[in-house]
């Protein structure tokens, strides 16, 4: 399956609606989406992850990229819409512990 990235601003808040799998051959084209917004010193990144089945070490490394980087600049990075067998992967690792993570998009907005 084809990756598709779409963002959209709304309120100094940046949605990266990403659609497919995630692993290392697509990964370069998440990380450069995040980078870019990085950059500009986005200050909140949200990652909708409700439409990508699959997601490999790869694409969890780009995920904690962005998260450090928007760090430095006290920016907010978080995901929502994680489908069971991508959640499962950030429990093990417990980098659950590590990105605020949120059932749904209204969540990642109210927090």
């Amino acid at each position: 399956m084809n990756l598709e990235i779409t963002t959209e601003e709304i309120d100094q808040k940046v949605f990266v609606n990403i659609k497919g799998e995630v692993d290392l051959y697509s990964s370069p084209e998440v990380r450069k989406k995040i980078f870019d917004l990085v950059k500009k010193k986005a200050p909140v990144i949200l990652i909708n992850l409700e439409k990508v089945k699959y997601m490999d070490s790869s694409g969890v490394a780009t995920l904690i990229e962005g998260l450090q980087q928007c760090n430095k600049y006290n920016g907010r990075f978080a995901l929502y819409g994680l489908q069971d067998n991508v959640r499962e992967v950030f429990e093990l690792t417990r980098l659950d512990k590590i990105f605020e993570i949120y059932s749904d998009r209204e969540s990642a907005l109210k927090n």
